[in-house]
């Protein structure tokens, strides 16, 4: 059965003793990092922080999940496509038949050939998304002098470093090019906050993000590029995020794949962009054309601190969210 939601997955997790809750308070500022990285080191569970202290001293309202897929059983888990569960790395062995399928498909040989990609490509076409007016990602609205990223349990993960950094956001974008209606870039881009209504869009020159910024910048279009930054989306879209999809396939189509289920989703209030209707937290803004920041350094997955470098600006419009959102983190 698809996942619409995070919290469906974490209840799925809990379930399955995949998922501990822990009440104890336990602080953004580097402490959350350290036991993170301990879990990681024993394959051990996805844990739910209820006692959030953030960086002011104050406690959050909002939890903190991490450690979603340390482990290759909880990617299995988290993948549904055909509607079965899965446990194994031999599982996941599917999805990637499936990509390169996608990415090169042989002709058929013959009617019997043609007969069994029939199905595929049925399943392919039904998984475009739908649409919705009313969403619970969007029980709550900040906007004006409402908006403060301060407010929402963002991370210091290792010493030095120069501000809280939204670490798992998975940026929506879309070209300038109207020839597809469905051409949504999905990305996982770190995102340094400068301010209560500002960030840092670090994304690299190779990714979509970065492209359709270019693209848009060369379109001579009067504003800047319409983003969202989505917080906790369902677990098939988050994996769909980082998977290499061919160009010919929407994203938002193969998290429908991934999920086993067409992605529902709603129209961002203040940017012309559609998102998951079931997340948890969405930042809607834009990344300025003409305005850029150097970010970093902050420690990476290489182990190292990354150089300073410059990216460019995003200004944050709205913050939507559910009643009681779950913030994930990594």
């Amino acid at each position: 059965m698809a996942y619409r939601s995070l919290r469906e997955f974490i209840a799925k997790l809990e379930a399955a003793g995949e998922l501990v809750r822990v009440s104890e308070p336990v602080s953004t500022v580097l402490e959350m990092t350290e036991i993170h990285r301990r879990l990681l080191r024993q394959g051990g569970p996805a844990v739910l922080f209820e006692n959030v202290i953030r960086a002011d001293g104050e406690r959050s309202p909002m939890p903190c999940l991490v450690n979603l897929f340390g482990t290759v059983k909880r990617v299995a888990m988290g993948v549904t496509l055909e509607g079965r569960e899965r446990t194994t790395a031999a599982d996941l062995r599917e999805v990637g038949e499936l990509l390169a399928f996608l990415r090169s498909p042989e002709p058929p040989r013959g009617l019997k050939d043609a007969l069994d990609m029939l199905p595929l490509a049925k399943t392919v076409m039904a998984m475009r998304p739908a649409t919705v007016k009313k969403a619970p990602v969007q029980e709550i609205v900040w906007t004006g002098d409402q908006i403060d990223l301060t407010k929402l349990p963002i991370q210091t993960c290792w010493p030095g470093e120069p501000a809280p950094l939204i670490t798992w956001p998975l940026v929506v974008t879309k070209g300038p090019s109207t020839e597809r209606e469905d051409d949504y870039n999905l990305g996982i881009y770190r995102m340094q906050v400068l301010g209560k209504d500002r960030t840092i869009m670090r994304w690299l020159a190779h990714r979509g993000g970065a492209q359709h910024h270019r693209r848009w910048k060369a379109a001579g279009k009067p504003e800047p590029l319409p983003a969202c930054a989505v917080l906790g989306a369902d677990p098939g879209t988050i994996l769909a995020a980082v998977t290499p999809v061919p160009e010919t396939l929407s994203e938002y189509q193969f998290a429908g794949l991934m999920r086993g289920a067409k992605a529902e989703l709603v129209a961002a209030k203040t940017v012309p962009l559609m998102v998951p209707a079931e997340a948890e937290i969405v930042i809607e803004g834009h990344v300025l054309l003409d305005e850029y920041a150097d970010e970093g350094p902050y420690g990476d997955h290489t182990g190292y601190y990354n150089s300073v470098e410059t990216f460019p600006v995003f200004q944050v419009s709205a913050i939507t969210m559910r009643r009681d959102p779950v913030y994930l983190t990594t």
